[in-house]
């Protein structure tokens, strides 16, 4: 670990910044926070409303507010990734050691990593290269949320020295009592089935309007999966990646190409 850090009279073995994409009044982030605030130097950076399907967007064409809330939180009017950006290169003067996201309400698993600002939040900090862990429950509803933010804790203080530098982790805990979250497995992402359409309406005036449709059902959730392990009732930790480059592909293009 990094040297011992100094905030209100404690002494600190560790910085965390603190991001998710529900909000910064979300009460994910903020029994994760509380979690975390005995055992870390904490900053919470996150957006100033819900920002969920944000994926990786970052907000280039207008200028970005910071500001802040009565309880320390800083808010942003952007996307996550916008939060951790503005964090790691205008409000911190040091490189933290770990990045959280979360904790989400609803699960991050399979293709929904795609698109989910809760893991573009970790993945920033990533990208700066610092460790970064997202968090989300298995369902949605918030039950059991204080639980799930001390397993969080735990994980972090059990694993954080053997995190490669950097890594990039997507966990999802079961919404289940603090006693009952002891099974941890490491698994692949699942698939979905192709999305359900978009759902048409009129707004007040007529016009037509469209929401976007639930998520498709599971496609692969077998054994291994995030999927199965949800489950089972058990915490799934996946190692995540960026390069999406299709190696496999790599050869036959070049021939294709020469």
């Amino acid at each position: 670990m990094r040297s011992p850090a100094v905030a209100s009279g404690k002494i600190y073995c560790m910085r965390i910044l603190i991001s998710n994409d529900d909000g910064y009044l979300a009460p994910g982030i903020n029994a994760l926070a509380e979690a975390l605030a005995p055992i870390a130097e904490i900053v919470v950076v996150a957006p100033d409303s819900n920002r969920s399907g944000a994926s990786n967007s970052l907000s280039l064409d207008r200028p970005l507010s910071v500001q802040r809330a009565a309880n320390g939180f800083y808010f942003v009017n952007g996307t996550p990734s916008d939060c951790v950006h503005v964090a790691l290169t205008a409000i911190l003067d040091y490189k933290p050691d770990l990045v959280v996201s979360g904790i989400n309400n609803g699960p991050n698993m399979g293709d929904d990593t795609l698109y989910s600002g809760t893991v573009a939040a970790a993945t920033e900090g990533f990208l700066f290269g610092i460790p970064a862990i997202a968090f989300s429950q298995g369902t949605y509803g918030w039950e059991h949320i204080d639980d799930a933010a001390r397993h969080a804790r735990d994980l972090i203080q059990r694993y954080y020295d053997t995190l490669p530098r950097p890594c990039l982790w997507n966990v999802n805990i079961p919404n289940r009592p603090y006693e009952q979250l002891n099974a941890v497995v490491a698994t692949r992402l699942g698939r979905r089935h192709q999305s359900e359409p978009v759902i048409k309406a009129k707004d007040p005036r007529g016009k037509d309007i469209y929401w976007i449709g639930p998520p498709g059902a599971c496609k692969e959730a077998g054994e291994g999966t995030d999927f199965h392990a949800l489950a089972a009732g058990k915490t799934s930790i996946t190692p995540l990646q960026i390069d999406l480059t299709h190696t496999s592909q790599l050869s036959a293009l070049a021939k294709a190409l020469a």
